[in-house]
């Protein structure tokens, strides 16, 4: 009855506390997708470029953020990125150490690690969109705008869909390594009531219970978006 009431939404529960730290990863996650899709979008471009040193810088991009464990690049974001703006702060007459907010930090670092993967997946699938589509659509004077907006558009997100299932539930697992720096977020504020009760098998338990609650609504909603966009596609291209 006390584990309950330790993990109940009354006064001395942890129910609430843990809900709030859940939403915190989703809201990371969120946002290290939002970078992450920029990222991946301008290095997925460098990479098919016909410039041989864009493709380079993409290569070094992905290779570097794809190599390094995860944690150090946090480390790195977390000292380096307040050491950057202390040391910007200074020059314009601030005094002490500024710190940067963990969540900002969060998203940057995961961001960086998700566009690495994301431009992968965003290349895979512009390369796997019919040349012989695109090839009739200029043969037949179709504007620039208009190829991008009804054939290329649609089928890079079609078959890039899938993947950013994957890149979603990788960077769902990621943010739990923002804990290092503070931030609430689900596996820092387990441990935290972990401490304070001595139950640390109970809250670890329901901290890891709450991420699988997570990946299996997120596996549900990406279903349901493939779902859908293969549908719009086959409709598009029957009345095609």
């Amino acid at each position: 009855m006390a584990l309950i009431q330790q993990l109940g939404f009354g006064s001395d529960g942890w129910g609430s506390v843990l809900l709030l730290a859940a939403l915190m990863t989703v809201a990371l996650t969120l946002a290290a997708l939002a970078v992450g899709a920029v990222l991946g979008a301008i290095v997925a471009a460098a990479k098919l470029s016909r410039h041989r040193s864009a493709r380079l810088l993409g290569d070094v991009y992905t290779t570097v953020f794809r190599g390094v464990p995860e944690l150090l690049v946090i480390y790195l974001f977390y000292f380096g990125g307040s050491t950057l703006v202390t040391t910007v702060g200074q020059w314009f007459g601030a005094e002490g150490f500024i710190g940067v907010p963990p969540f900002v930090i969060g998203a940057l670092a995961v961001g960086m690690i998700s566009g690495a993967y994301q431009a992968e997946v965003y290349r895979a699938a512009v390369l796997a969109v019919s040349k012989g589509e695109l090839e009739a659509a200029r043969a037949i004077g179709m504007p620039t705008f208009t190829v991008m907006r009804r054939i290329m558009i649609p089928q890079v997100l079609r078959f890039a869909l899938p993947g950013i299932g994957n890149v979603w539930q990788l960077s769902l697992k990621d943010s739990a390594l923002i804990s290092v720096t503070g931030l609430a977020e689900l596996l820092r504020t387990s441990q935290v009531a972990a401490n304070s009760t001595h139950q640390y098998f109970l809250f670890f338990v329901a901290g890891g219970a709450l991420y699988l609650l997570m990946t299996g609504v997120s596996n549900r909603v990406f279903n349901r978006a493939e779902a859908y966009v293969g549908r719009s596609f086959r409709r598009n291209f029957a009345r095609n």
